[in-house]
């Protein structure tokens, strides 16, 4: 797993989390910048499922449960599609709202992948 990756997606989530909390109060309805937020960190978490798949054919094995970095990525990969599709249906300042802490939900699940794919156990 490449660790500048990781760090970039982490990023992202918790400025996508950060952005639409902050639209989410300041105006009523989601905007296309909080989707497209959210829509930038779920593209980065499909590149990091890829990356993940082919890693063990190129000897970088996992230092954790692999079960449980999967239940970690398929879980942030159903997540932001599942927040923009209720707030796009709901169209109001707390479905923004609740986009940014499925953003901030996924940067944790984020990095709790990097521990379990680069961090050696003790």
């Amino acid at each position: 797993m490449i660790e500048w990756f990781t760090w970039v997606q982490l990023a992202v989530a918790v400025a996508a989390g950060v952005l639409c909390i902050v639209l989410g109060f300041a105006r009523r309805v989601p905007s296309d910048l909080t989707i497209g937020a959210l829509a930038l960190v779920e593209a980065l978490l499909v590149v990091q499922l890829i990356v993940a798949i082919l890693a063990p054919g190129f000897g970088n094995e996992p230092t954790g449960s692999v079960l449980e970095f999967y239940t970690y990525l398929i879980s942030a990969l159903l997540l932001p599609p599942a927040a923009a599709f209720w707030a796009l249906l709901e169209r109001n300042r707390w479905s923004t709202v609740i986009l940014g802490v499925a953003a901030l939900a996924v940067g944790v699940m984020v990095y709790r992948m990097l521990q379990i794919w680069t961090v050696q156990p003790a």
